[in-house]
C-alpha cells in the first residue's frame, strides 16, 4: 500500500512527520510503540479502514522514529509525549478515539492526564490499547538490567539490547529511564472518563499479559473491556489480529456516537 507523503510540524526546532486522513468524527488517532513507525502494519492497516468508511485519521511519528527529525536516543516520554498533545491539537479536532499500541498505550494515557489538566479531556471520547506498556521502563526493562547493563548505563548513559523485530538493537537510555519515573501512570487510580478496551496477546513475550491485567486494576471506574488472544503474539499483526483491531475500532466507533449523539 503506497502511502501519501508526510506533512511535518515543527515541534521546539524536531520536524515531526504525520499524516492525516480528513473525515467524519469521531476520529482515529494512532500512537505508535518504541522503535515503531506509522508505516507499520497496523497503522496502514487501520489507515485503509478509515478510508473506506470516510473516518478521520491521524499518525505521526515520534522524534527519531520513522520519517520524524531528531535521534532516538534523544527521545524520552516526555518528549514523545509533548510531540503527541502537539499534533493532535493541530491536525485533529472533535472527538477522537487513541489507538495506543505498546509504548502508545501508555503515551495514549499521558495524553488524556495532560488534556484533562487543561481543561481538554473531552476530546478523547475513546481508547484501544493494544498490548499496552504503560511504565515499561521502570516495570518491564529495568527489573530485567543485568549487573553490565546497569554499569554500560551508568558509564555510557546507554545500553544496547538486541530486538526481534529489527536488526538495528534497542537503545535504552539512562535519559529515558530517569524520565519514565516522572510519567507513571501506575501508581493510582487512572481517570479516563471514556470507554477502554484493550487486547493483548497471551503469548507475548515483550509486554506480559498480566502487565495488562494489572493496567485493568488501575481503571476501576470506566468502562474498560480486554480481549486476550491466546496465541497473540506482542505485535498482533497476523490477518487475524489485524480483522480483530479493525472489528474493535468500529465497535469503539460505533459506542461513542451512542455516548455522544449530537457530536
Amino acid at each position: 500500500m503506497n502511502a501519501p507523503l508526510p506533512q511535518f510540524l515543527t515541534v521546539n526546532g524536531l520536524d515531526i512527520a504525520l499524516r492525516r486522513r480528513e473525515g467524519s468524527t469521531p476520529g482515529i488517532v494512532w500512537l505508535g510503540g518504541y522503535y515503531s513507525d506509522m508505516l507499520g502494519s497496523k497503522a496502514q492497516w487501520l489507515d485503509q479502514w478509515a478510508a473506506e468508511r470516510g473516518a478521520a485519521f491521524l499518525r505521526h511519528d515520534y522524534s527519531g522514529h520513522g520519517e520524524s527529525g531528531g535521534e532516538f536516543r534523544d527521545g524520552t516520554i516526555s518528549l514523545w509525549l509533548e510531540q503527541s498533545l502537539a499534533v493532535f491539537r493541530a491536525f485533529s479536532s472533535g472527538p477522537q478515539i487513541l489507538v495506543g499500541s505498546s509504548m502508545g498505550g501508555w503515551i495514549a494515557l499521558r495524553m488524556i492526564e495532560e488534556l484533562q489538566r487543561t481543561g481538554e479531556g473531552g476530546r478523547v471520547a475513546g481508547l484501544v490499547l493494544i498490548a499496552p506498556a504503560p511504565d515499561f521502563t521502570s516495570e518491564l526493562v529495568e527489573p530485567q538490567l543485568t549487573n553490565d547493563q546497569r554499569r554500560q548505563i551508568a558509564e555510557r548513559g546507554y545500553m544496547e539490547e538486541p530486538s526481534d523485530y529489527s536488526s538495528v538493537p534497542y537503545i535504552y537510555t539512562k535519559a529515558l529511564l530517569e524520565d519514565g519515573k516522572t510519567n507513571q501512570v501506575l501508581k493510582g487510580v487512572i481517570q479516563t472518563d471514556c470507554p477502554v478496551h484493550i487486547l493483548q496477546g497471551m503469548e507475548d513475550k515483550d509486554v506480559p499479559y498480566t502487565h495488562a491485567l494489572r493496567l485493568m486494576d488501575h481503571l476501576p471506574v470506566d468502562d474498560v473491556t480486554i480481549t486476550l488472544v491466546r496465541d497473540g503474539d506482542h505485535r498482533l499483526s497476523r490477518p487475524q489480529d489485524l480483522d480483530l483491531l479493525t472489528r474493535t475500532v468500529s465497535s469503539m466507533v460505533e459506542r461513542v456516537k451512542l455516548l455522544h449523539p449530537f457530536q
